[in-house]
This record gives C-alpha cells, sequence and structure tokens, in this order.
C-alpha cells in the first residue's frame, strides 16, 4: 500500500512538473520572441508579429511532443477543464494542474524579462478591448480544442504540429493574436511588451476562452464521437 502510493505521489510529482516545465518555457517564447521582435523590427508591426507568431508555433511544437507524454501537455487551464468535461481526466488532477499552470507562466515572464534586462515587475498597458476582440477569442479557443479533438480522433501522433500549426496561424486570423488560454493571458498582463494585454482587458478574453471550452464540449464531441 505504501509503496503504491508513493509510486502514485512520484508520478503525479512528474506530471506537474511537466505541466510546469512546459507552460513557464511557453511563456518565455511568447514573451521573449515578442520583446526581441519588438526591438529588431524597426517599428514594423508584421514583421514583429510574425516572428513572434513563429517562435510561439515552433516552440509549442517542441514542448507537447517531450512533455505530452508526461503529463499530456496542456500547458491552459482551458484544455484541462475540456479535458475534464469530457472525462478524460479527473478534477483532482485538473486542481492540481491549473495553479500550477498559472504560477509557471507568471514564472515564465518573468524570465523572459530577466533574459532581456528588462524589470522583473510591470504591468501591460497596451489595451485589447472590444466585442471584436472577444469574439476572436472565443475563435481561437475553440479552434485550438478542435485541432486538438481531430487529431486525437484521426491522427494523435500529429497534434504537436498541428497545435503548433494552429496557433501560428490564429496569430495572424484573429483580431486578438489568438491568446487562447487563460494562464497566458493573465502573464501576458505582467508584460509591458509586444505581447502584454491591459489588465482590464483579461477578464472579458479569459470568458471568451471558458465560453468556447463550453461549446467545444457539446460541438466536438458529437462531431468526432467514435462510431
Amino acid at each position: 500500500m505504501g509503496s503504491a502510493l508513493a509510486r502514485m505521489l512520484a508520478d503525479l510529482g512528474r506530471r506537474l512538473a511537466a505541466e510546469a516545465l512546459g507552460t513557464m518555457l511557453l511563456l518565455v517564447a511568447v514573451v521573449g520572441s515578442g520583446i526581441m521582435a519588438e526591438r529588431l523590427s524597426g517599428g514594423n508591426a508584421a514583421v514583429a508579429l510574425l516572428a513572434n507568431a513563429v517562435a510561439t508555433g515552433t516552440a509549442l511544437v517542441v514542448l507537447i511532443t517531450i512533455f505530452g507524454p508526461l503529463s499530456g501537455a496542456h500547458f491552459n487551464p482551458a484544455v484541462t477543464l475540456w479535458c475534464v468535461l469530457r472525462g478524460a481526466i479527473t478534477i483532482r488532477t485538473a486542481l492540481s494542474y491549473v495553479p500550477v499552470q498559472f504560477a509557471a507562466a507568471i514564472l515564465g515572464v518573468w524570465l523572459a524579462h530577466a533574459m532581456f534586462g528588462m524589470p522583473l515587475l510591470e504591468m501591460s498597458h497596451r489595451l485589447r478591448e472590444g466585442p471584436p476582440q472577444w469574439l476572436s477569442e472565443f475563435v481561437a479557443t475553440f479552434g485550438l480544442l478542435a485541432a486538438i479533438a481531430g487529431a486525437l480522433r484521426f491522427a494523435p501522433l500529429s497534434i504537436p504540429k498541428l497545435v503548433g500549426l494552429y496557433i501560428t496561424g490564429a496569430y495572424w486570423f484573429t483580431a486578438s493574436t489568438s491568446f487562447a488560454n487563460p494562464a497566458v493571458t493573465v502573464a501576458r498582463m505582467l508584460t509591458d511588451s509586444f505581447s502584454g494585454i491591459a489588465p482590464q482587458s483579461v477578464l472579458p478574453f479569459m470568458m471568451a476562452q471558458l465560453t468556447a471550452v463550453f461549446a467545444g464540449t457539446i460541438v466536438l464531441e458529437w462531431l468526432f464521437r467514435a462510431e
């Protein structure tokens, strides 16, 4: 009994470590590439966005590939909630994943700031407001879940590249540049750089993301149900 409990705790520890490292490095990629792009683009927002999108998408491919076998590579409370709603993980597991995701996301922002010689503590002034932005976050999150659900059904080995490609594209076809992640949204509030979001813009983004989770649970479970 004791050895079984020890193995269970060790397994949970590895899963949480994978979620923490993956989420932290994802934010390093998002914020770090945003800072670098802003410094090197000469004021060209399109070039900066392209660099930010490619760095984020390619990092996701790597992070999901290496951490997916350990924790499922959620790195995202919206994905974790979706997994609970579809019965893929337990509520207890989700309650351990989500705080780790939020904390690691914030650490990732601070690590990116440290690498680029920026203040560790700052707040974004970049407003991202209005119905088009909120709709964009709904579409971005729903599309992310659709990519995962479709891959689970038809091409599970392709999940890393499909998610990476989707996020890279969604940077460009959504007005919000596709946050699609509550932990990422909160953490990006703490950087006054290219990838930041003002605090007053955070709650509507998160509400749109969570609405997409519930909509996705209904629609995608029906659409990709195994016969």
